[in-house]
């Protein structure tokens, strides 16, 4: 099943259940996915579509610290809340110790040796981290063991 299929599929559940917030969040990412498809004229694939939900997952991530920043620890917990329910359609995501392990052998591959090649390991190790793994996390992994 695709996974715009599974988040039709979830989106009528959640409406039988009367699930106000998974509703939501579900409509908000449909809207977004149908969007795409029609700025393409094509259907999306689950690549696309994880790209997409990875986008909403990050912006769920900033509001919920910007909303703890000035306080609103309630708004905060509702972003956080709407980003669980997306988390559920990404890929099982790395532990830190998995991303490490990633980071020595992207080193090994390219020769990395200072901070100034890390531009070199992020290129090899990316496409292997996609969606399964915290960008900044990885950028600061490669950091500190290039330094």
């Amino acid at each position: 099943m695709q996974l715009k299929e599974q988040i039709q599929n979830d989106l009528k559940n959640a409406l039988r259940a009367r699930n106000e917030l998974e509703v939501s969040v579900l409509r908000m990412l449909l809207a977004a996915l149908i969007n795409k498809e029609k700025e393409r004229g094509l259907e999306i694939t689950d690549g696309e579509a994880q790209n997409i939900l990875l986008t909403e997952v990050k912006k769920r991530k900033e509001a919920a610290e910007a909303f703890a920043k000035g306080g609103r620890g309630e708004m905060a917990e509702k972003e956080r809340k709407e980003m669980a329910i997306l988390q559920q359609y990404l890929p099982e995501q790395l532990s830190e110790e998995e991303i490490r392990k990633l980071v020595k052998e992207a080193i090994g591959q390219t020769g990395a040796k200072t901070p100034q090649d890390m531009g070199k390991v992020m290129a090899v190790l990316m496409p292997s981290v996609k969606g399964k793994a915290d960008g900044a996390l990885v950028s600061a992994l490669v950091k500190e063991l290039l330094a």
